[in-house]
Parts: structure tokens; sequence; C-alpha cells
């Protein structure tokens, strides 16, 4: 029987679901973008190459895979076209291999004026976005004024529609922001031009999705950023502008939600988050600064330094829930060598009171205590080990307590960047 995959994010993002994805997609035929845009970056690391893509899924690194854009992802064509291109240059088959839905809506100049705009008017306020259009590219869809795919095949209509949101978009960008205003007959004439080029690669997503399933092919659904960033479920208002969450696969790619066999959530061996919002666990101290050292971590895609901190396990159960995680994926369990000490946040601390789940309030996280349990560290190095029986003794102590505390078993142990470095413990496909 043909299984169906989801791999998402199941902390703040920047979990390595990209390995992960490229290590599990010799198993399917198709990989799915469901969400997100070109501001979440997936680094993949094969026989000491390294690759960043930031939109086009990442079982494109495999030959023969299908790879597809959902309906759920805000495109922008320069970024899809400078990454594509870049990928032809390594002499892989992109064009042949790469559909997107004709439904996406299309990520414009203006959205990400607008964007960045409004982070600067928020100054110490502002949430910290990449600043590349994509909460604007959101807003309009929601509001049904977007441009998409499909309208750049019909140039009047695409006039049309361009004219209208462009008219909206620069009047709050000269009236409200006091920012410059963006050109009409540049931008339309930028997106005639990139109809040419899109064309080829418009198709009805579902249906493909839907005709790889009667073949009896495996299908792998790739989010983008993470679970604790949902616009609907997490920490609200320092998350991201989509649904980040298993749930948006379906939605995302428009199939129906039994088409979805299993979640497997990937997670750091410590935790990490980028821009503003609230961190109970998030480290000031030298293993903090050991943990990002360490880990390289910094965004793939913007550069940004991550805030690091210790795994946290209240947080996990909550991604869990809203995700019916199947199992787990743990990264980056090598960046914890060398240390003697390592804490897993097993509560809250509210008002008192010992919480095991975080507040129903989302501005009340930031005033969460965690409170933690202590773990024997190890000084045996687990980089490239790829035997779980030659992990240290306490490393699998530790990942022994991940699962406990996350109520789901541990699929893939990642040891390192590259593909090979990998303990496979259960295959998801199997």
């Amino acid at each position: 029987m043909p299984k169906n995959l989801v791999v998402i994010g199941a902390q703040w993002g920047d979990e390595g679901k990209g390995k992960i994805v490229d290590l599990l997609t010799e198993r399917v035929g198709a990989v799915a973008r469901f969400q997100g845009g070109h501001n979440a970056g997936h680094t993949l690391v094969i026989d000491g190459a390294k690759t960043v893509l930031s939109l086009i899924p990442s079982g494109i690194l495999h030959p023969g895979v299908q790879c597809v854009i959902g309906n759920g992802v805000v495109v922008s064509l320069e970024a899809l076209f400078r990454e594509a291109d870049m990928l032809v240059q390594r002499g892989i088959q992109v064009y042949d291999r790469l559909k997107v839905s004709p439904n996406c809506p299309v990520i414009l100049p203006s959205h990400i004026a607008l964007d960045r705009a409004r982070e600067r008017a928020q100054g110490v306020n502002a949430i910290g976005t990449t600043g590349r259009g994509i909460g604007p590219a959101y807003e309009d869809k929601v509001a049904r004024r977007a441009v998409r795919l499909a309208d750049l095949m019909q140039r009047e209509r695409l006039a049309a529609r361009l004219g209208e949101i462009l008219d909206f978009h620069n009047f709050v960008l000269s009236r409200y922001f006091s920012a410059e205003t963006v050109d009409f007959q540049r931008t339309l004439d930028q997106l005639v031009a990139q109809a040419e080029r899109i064309e080829p690669l418009l198709a009805d997503v579902s249906v493909l999705l839907r005709n790889e399933m009667k073949r009896g092919t495996n299908l792998m659904f790739e989010g983008a950023q993470g679970a604790l960033l949902d616009v609907d479920v997490g920490t609200y208002p320092f998350v991201t502008s989509s649904n980040t969450i298993a749930g948006e696969a379906a939605v995302g790619t428009g199939l129906g939600p039994r088409d979805i066999n299993a979640v497997l959530g990937i997670v750091k061996a410590y935790t990490t988050r980028v821009g503003a919002g609230p961190f109970p666990t998030e480290l000031f101290d030298e293993t903090g600064e050991h943990l990002s050292r360490v880990g390289h971590e910094f965004g793939a895609v913007t550069g940004r330094p991550r805030r690091c901190g210790w795994f946290d396990a209240v947080a996990m159960r909550r991604a869990v829930m809203h995700n019916s995680l199947s199992s787990l994926g743990v990264t980056k369990l090598d960046v914890m060598d060398g240390l003697d000490t390592l804490r897993i946040c097993t509560g809250y601390r509210i008002d008192g009171e010992i919480r095991d789940e975080p507040p129903l309030l989302p501005h009340r996280f930031s005033e969460c205590v965690p409170v933690y349990e202590e773990h024997k560290g190890w000084t045996e190095p687990t980089h490239g080990i790829t035997d779980f029986s030659k992990l240290p003794t306490n490393a699998r102590s530790y990942l022994a307590r991940m699962e406990e505390l996350a109520g789901v078993p541990i699929d893939i142990v990642s040891t390192g960047p590259d593909r090979a470095q990998t303990i496979v413990l259960r295959h998801p496909y199997d």
C-alpha cells in the first residue's frame, strides 16, 4: 500500500527538515510544498556539498522525483527562477520535474515594500519578518484581491487586477507609511515577461498528486517554518502568515485529510527561534553560546542569528497535539557533545503554579518560567554515528527521555549535516 507522509517542523522552525525530506525522498514518487514562501530556507548537504533551497521542494536533488508547489504557497517568481536556474547550473533537471499550482498567489514588489515599511514603523515592536512580502501576500489572498499565477496567462485580466491592487498598496505606502510607491507599468512588464517562463510549469497539482496515488506511489508533503509559528495555534502574534501545521498539507495541495497517512515532526535536540516572540527556555550563558557556535545557528535564508535554548517538552506536546504526530526526527544531537549537564523543560511555572501545558492565552507565554530536570551530558563525539547502539549511553538516555515526554517514538536521529550522517531507527515509509 502506498503511504503519504507529512514532514513538518515541530518547534519554531529551522529544525533541519530539508535534510530529512531529502533523505526520505528515495522512497517517494513526488514531494509537495504546501505553504509559506521563500522566507523558509532548507539546507541540504550531500557528500559535503551544500545546497540551500527556499521554494523548490527538497526532493528535487533526487532524479526522477516529481516536485510540486501547491496552492497554499505564495510565490515570488523572481526567487523561484533564481533558485531553479541555480540548480540547473549544477546539472539538476528542474524544469522537467517541477510543477506549480496556478492558484498560487504572486508576491508583488509592493508586497515587499509594505512588509518592510510596516516593520520599520513598528520599531522595537516589530515581529521580525524576513521582509520578503510573505505576510502582505497572504493578506491579499484572504481579502480576495490577490494576483494569482493563473491571472498571468491573460494580459488584460492581469492589468486590471494589478491596477486595482496597486492602487490600494500605493495608497497605504504613501499615505500611511510615507514610503515610496511602486510603479504600475514596470510591475506589469515584469509579470508579463515572467508569465512566459512560468506557463510550462503550471499544472493542476491536486490531480497530479491524485494520479500519483492511483499509480501506487508514495507521496511526501514538505512543510516550511515550524508548528509553533502557525498563524492560528502558534505564539501569536509572533508567528508566520500561514498555517504551518500538518492539516495544511491537505488544504495547501487541494487533497483531502484522509489522504494523509502519517506525520513526522522534526525537532532539534535543543530549541532555537529566529526573530521576536516568547521563548521560555532561551539561554544567555556559555551554553547558549556553545549551541549557537557549534550548531552554526544562523538563518539559511536571512543569515539572522538564532536564539538558542534547552529542549522544551511542554511546547513539544502542544505540537504533537496540533499535528497528530506519528513520530519524531531528532536533529543536531552532535551539537550537544561536550556539555557536562543538559536540561529539559518539563513544565512551566505561572502565577506560582506548575503546569505541564502552555497557557491558553498566547500573550501569557512570555510569563512562563521553565521548570527543568537535569541529565548528564557526554564527552564522546556523536558526530557522524549511524548506529544507535554506538551512541554514548547518556545520549541514548537523553533521547529516550525526549521520546517519553513527547509521547511519540523517535524514528530518525541526525548526527551531522550530511545526508549520510543519520541513524534510521524505523523508516517512516515502512
